[in-house]
């Protein structure tokens, strides 16, 4: 597959085994068996992976397709209202919302308006971004929006929980504990120690359309799962 290949279109299920030796591409797989090609993305000395979702850049139908799936997950805690992380969180927030019937959705943002309040943001990076020094900002006129309702906050990918957690903290600082956490992707369980030690009660919120592990490098340069520690 071509770079612009990937995430454009799902496999039947049990077309890959994502067990067996891979050579490019990881198999992540949903809950009815389909299966989505994703990249992997070598990391510092070449011999771990992980397997890599750019939601922006997939098709309308993958788009939709996943939004969908993540809005039936979070249909049981009956948000009012999803908020989403920025930036390509936005992507997928705004999809999910529309499939659980909303008329909108609360982006948050790390460019500053001037009518924002630096009260109202917090410091974020993430594992694509970890050199940049970003702030996590929500816009004041938002607030009534999110006031008294039941709010789910949607990233695209929870890997470290960095950002995740910026994001739970800055809608702490708002007066707001989301009934629910959604990502199309859990990315390795890096997160889980983290967003348990935040909160344990929220960390067992999280719904996610389909988790991948850490890969590593193994005979003949073919990449297989990690083992756990």
């Amino acid at each position: 597959m071509q770079p612009h290949d990937f995430w454009q279109d799902f496999l039947p299920p049990h077309s890959i085994d994502a067990h067996a030796p891979l050579t490019k591409a990881y198999p992540a797989t949903l809950a009815d068996g389909r299966q989505l090609l994703l990249p992997i993305r070598t990391l510092d000395g070449g011999e771990r992976g992980l397997a890599s979702l750019i939601i922006n850049q997939a098709s309308f139908a993958v788009t939709e397709a996943l939004a969908a799936d993540l809005a039936a997950r979070l249909a049981q805690a009956k948000p009012d209202i999803v908020v989403g992380l920025p930036t390509l969180g936005l992507t997928l927030a705004a999809s999910v919302a529309r499939a659980l019937g909303h008329e909108r959705f609360v982006p948050l943002g790390n460019s500053r308006k001037f009518w924002y309040e630096d009260a109202l943001s917090m410091p974020v990076s993430s594992v694509t971004t970890p050199d940049q020094d970003k702030r996590l900002f929500i816009d004041p006129r938002m607030l009534p929006l999110l006031s008294g309702k039941r709010v789910a906050l949607i990233d695209d990918v929870i890997s470290s929980g960095r950002s995740i957690l910026a994001g739970l903290s800055l809608l702490e600082k708002c007066g707001i504990r989301p009934v629910a956490i959604g990502t199309a992707m859990l990315q390795t369980h890096k997160h889980r120690k983290m967003l348990q030690d935040y909160d344990p009660a929220l960390a067992e919120t999280i719904e996610a359309c389909f988790s991948t592990p850490e890969l590593q490098r193994g005979e003949g340069g073919k990449w297989h799962e990690r083992p756990a520690g």
